[in-house]
């Protein structure tokens, strides 16, 4: 393999790296414009309800009618949208942010010392 040629990385942090990305997924989705307004109003309608979950009548778990509202949110978003979104995901390493070594000689900043004198 040549220098040039990407190999892409592939991650698979488990099932919280996938929950993760879900909820990365579905914010990414509700700002995008392109995106019809009242398909974004699932995930809050399930999230009205998780808050007031006596709206509703029955043993409807909250979870349960959040997640189906996630789920419903995603599926009925444009395909060509959400593996856009998806894609660009993928593309993000997960990781820790560090300064650049720098390059050649440290920056030196020149100073005097100047002692004051406390004595009384």
């Amino acid at each position: 393999m040549t220098e040039n040629e990407k190999k892409p990385i592939k991650i698979d942090g488990g099932f919280f790296h996938s929950l993760s990305n879900e909820i990365k997924l579905v914010f990414r989705l509700l700002a995008d414009p392109r995106v019809s307004w009242w398909l974004k109003l699932l995930p809050f309608a399930s999230l009205v309800y998780f808050i007031f979950p006596d709206i509703a009548p029955g043993p409807i778990d909250d979870a349960v009618v959040i997640g189906v509202g996630v789920y419903l949110f995603v599926e009925l978003c444009p395909p060509e949208i959400v593996e856009e979104h998806r894609e660009a995901l993928r593309k993000t390493i997960p990781g820790r942010w560090h300064d650049p070594e720098p390059e050649g000689e440290p920056d030196i900043v020149e100073g005097v010392i100047k002692e004051e004198n406390t004595a009384p």
